[in-house]
């Protein structure tokens, strides 16, 4: 019998780390080769890790709701015949602990592992996870002790690791103890001392929100999901920080529509793939950005980046009604036919939550398609760091003035909006306008004679 280490596989260049969500198998479970072990959620998109192996899961490394690293061991797979065994050790923290400490340890994650506890340090401003939270409660740390812990995980957080190492050095001495600065109940407001001969301003302690009661007991009372928190989180912090402005144009895509019924039927049994408008306007919109380099970048405070790739995001809707942006890498290096594919590839897998993590990253702007729900037009919020995003309105038929050599006159045209919100701290109203009138001009001279 050989032991096998299961990590947290790479996910993309700047994806770090992973929440664990869900353990889909128990240790003593058996497990084939390929098949999901634990599902995994990164700040944009859930995921499952499958084993590299068969055989029996007989440890697990972390609890639900933990915060792992890229390449760190998550689990332990018994396998039989040539797999290469694992290390002995399968952390820092047990390779560095006395084996009767690190078991005890062990033990102690173990039983509060999805507890509840009355001490949930809400107080403090740092995010700390559950596991840490129980970890300090079964220790007996204080708030003001378990925030004076150097956190090693991203934005400074402690992890398991860090609040491990801690409590052996405080059992044998190593460190001191700080002292609690809060003896009485928390208040609102913390007010200068008596003594204190100049004015304090005043401190607000953040407190616990309160879950909202239903007044006539007849409505419903949902807590958002990950998922939908993540999200408003993102929309709220891109309209404070963006200054956002709009274009609208209307496009004559009578072409477009008659081109695409001309040659849909042929383009799916020749490509296997249906053809919509999407990849036609996602074309335009590659087309558009190479020639106007200025919309395809991002800001780092005071710092501009010129992205060299052009990465489009498509907005989609998933099932559960939450969104999701996966990214066309290289778009302009796409014809027709690639377009087409990678659209309704990464459409299809976002709608079955089989996207990875790395599917949803490296965007350069966005184009979100809000006429699939009948809006003739939209005002988009802006996808953090990008400059601008795009949005599709619905294709509708209009009377419109026809100008031909014998004189104007009214005909029915296939006509949409296009909507471009853009950055005014980078982007001003000439490169802003003169993009999305490039899109309209590549869209509207759209050649229905092409082959695809």
């Amino acid at each position: 019998m050989a032991r096998f280490e299961l990590k947290l596989p790479k996910m993309g260049e700047s994806v770090a780390e992973a929440t664990i969500t869900n353990w889909l198998k128990e240790v003593g479970d058996k497990i084939e080769a390929d098949e999901a072990v634990l599902e995994i959620a990164t700040d944009k998109v859930d995921s499952e890790v499958p084993s590299e192996v068969s055989g029996i899961l007989v440890e697990q490394l972390f609890g639900k709701d933990d915060l792992v690293q890229v390449g760190q061991t998550i689990a332990i797979i018994e396998t039989e015949g040539g797999e290469t065994a694992a290390p002995e050790a399968v952390s820092t923290v047990q390779e560095t602990a006395a084996p009767a400490e690190a078991i005890e340890i062990e033990k102690t994650i173990e039983s509060v592992k999805e507890t509840v506890t009355s001490q949930d340090f809400s107080g403090s401003d740092k995010f700390f996870s559950p596991l840490v939270k129980n970890i300090a409660k079964e220790e007996g740390l204080s708030l003001n002790e378990l925030e004076n812990i150097a956190g090693s995980g991203k934005d400074g957080r402690v992890t398991k690791e860090d609040i491990l190492k801690y409590v052996e050095a405080r059992k044998s001495g190593a460190v001191q103890v700080p002292q609690a600065v809060e003896t009485a109940p928390k208040v609102a407001v913390e007010t200068p001392k008596a003594e204190t001969p100049k004015a304090v301003e005043p401190v607000v302690q953040k407190s616990q929100q309160a879950v909202p009661v239903s007044v006539n007991g007849a409505d419903e009372i949902v807590e958002m999901d990950r998922m939908r928190k993540l999200i408003s989180g993102y929309m709220v912090a891109s309209v404070q920080t963006s200054a956002h402005v709009q274009s609208f144009i209307e496009v004559d895509v009578t072409n477009i529509v008659k081109w695409r019924d001309k040659v849909k039927t042929a383009f799916e049994k020749r490509e296997g793939e249906k053809l919509t408008f999407t990849p036609i306007m996602m074309e335009a919109v590659a087309k558009a950005l190479k020639d106007f380099p200025g919309m395809n970048i991002s800001v780092d405070g005071d710092y501009i980046i010129k992205k060299k790739n052009i990465n489009l995001g498509m907005a989609a809707a998933l099932p559960n009604g939450n969104l999701i942006v996966p990214v066309i890498k290289n778009a302009d290096q796409l014809n027709l036919v690639g377009m087409a594919k990678a659209v309704n590839d990464l459409g299809n897998r976002a709608k079955a939550g089989k996207l990875k993590p790395d599917d949803t990253q490296g965007g350069t702007y966005t184009v979100t398609n809000v006429g699939t729900f009948g809006s003739v037009f939209g005002t988009p919020i802006i996808n953090q760091p990008q400059v601008g995003i795009l949005a599709l309105g619905a294709i509708r038929k209009v009377p419109a003035v026809i100008e031909t050599p014998e004189g104007d006159f009214i005909g029915i045209r296939q006509k949409m909006f296009l909507s471009h919100s853009y950055d005014h701290r980078v982007v001003d109203g000439a490169l802003g306008g003169s993009f999305v009138k490039r899109v309209a001009e590549y869209l509207e001279a759209f050649d229905v004679d092409r082959d695809f």
